[in-house]
């Protein structure tokens, strides 16, 4: 039993916030200085500090980290940095660790935090993790309240910081063939969500961005099958259920600026359109993708540049479309 349990159990009523809550401001995309960001393979960004393949910082058996060791963590970037082989959306989003090799957050015009673990779910309660290291996105957010916020709080202006969330992907497709009545187990996961977002909430902060499921039923395994697990009609269950808990949040909250960026349908007109996006191959992969010198010399694999692809692998799209996705949700943010 890691001996930060206690942590876990606990209610954070810690020393940990910011001080008196804000009054209702305007979110400003333009004025913003920081992300913090949770969720899971999507969205982690490798750091010195964080497991291989799954973190920033810390893991679920190394989930203390102390202020030297946040401030002087750095992503990395590199082939193996992210899940998409390159850059992913929050990176592009900040514009923060794109560049090969180390980068220090501080160091960003948009600083980005990021606290989502490669292959993470929502919780436990529901589903079990992927590895005995995986910190799960409830945990993510006590991590990040107990061992960051205390830091972040001396240079993190809630006013000028947006919260991202996207989660789901694993929790879908661990799932899916689980005896339940979807909808509402769904529902169940997704209040778990928000009794995480509450808690960020709670503490000050008040812009917060939920990203929807991307086309999981068309992934290169879901398109050869006669009945694709997710199917379209689960992946419409659980973003209905996310937009609902977005309204109730907001009601709730009045001094929140919660928005929801509609994913699924942006990728998917993505899939539809591939020309649009000097995209070549939307049902397939290239099966050396995790292979050296593949960006290099892709024809000696037999594969089209991977920035031809829509997909990465069979569950994460590539680097290219994680940067078409920045853009848009950078207008959609423009906008709000």
């Amino acid at each position: 039993m890691p001996v930060f349990k206690h942590f876990l159990l606990a209610s954070v009523t810690l020393s940990v916030g910011v001080s008196a809550a804000p009054k209702k401001t305007k979110f400003n995309w333009h004025d913003t200085k920081h992300v913090i960001a949770f969720g899971d393979s999507y969205t982690y960004v490798q750091g010195t500090a964080g497991r291989q393949n799954s973190t920033f910082i810390g893991d679920y058996f190394n989930f203390p980290f102390t202020e030297e060791e946040l401030l002087h963590n750095k992503i990395v970037q590199n082939q193996t940095a992210t899940a998409e082989g390159g850059p992913n959306w929050v990176e592009y989003l900040t514009d923060c660790g794109l560049k090969p090799g180390l980068t220090s957050p501080l160091s960003c015009k948009t600083q980005l935090w990021d606290f989502a673990f490669g292959g993470a779910d929502i919780s436990t309660k529901y589903t079990p993790r992927h590895h005995n290291y995986t910190v799960m996105l409830e945990e993510q957010v006590q991590q990040f309240l107990t061992y960051a916020q205390p830091t972040l709080s001396k240079i993190v202006d809630p006013s000028r910081t947006l919260v991202a969330f996207w989660i789901g992907i694993n929790d879908i497709n661990d799932s899916a063939n689980y005896a339940v009545d979807f909808p509402s187990f769904y529902d169940q996961l997704i209040s778990t969500l928000f009794a995480s977002v509450q808690s960020v909430y709670d503490i000050g902060y008040r812009n917060f961005l939920f990203m929807n499921l991307p086309p999981l039923d068309r992934t290169p395994g879901n398109v050869l099958k006669a009945t694709p697990s997710p199917n379209t009609t689960m992946i419409n269950w659980w973003d209905s259920s996310l937009t609902s808990h977005m309204h109730t949040f907001a009601a709730n909250n009045p001094s929140a600026n919660p928005f929801t960026f509609d994913v699924n349908t942006f990728l998917n007109n993505v899939l539809d359109h591939p020309d649009k996006y000097n995209i070549k191959n939307v049902t397939g992969y290239c099966a050396s993708y995790n292979q050296p010198y593949i960006n290099e010399a892709p024809e000696s694999y037999g594969c089209l540049p991977l920035d031809e692809y829509a997909w990465f692998n069979n569950g994460h799209m590539t680097s290219h479309v994680h940067e078409i996705l920045a853009k848009e949700v950078a207008q959609f943010l423009k906008k709000q």
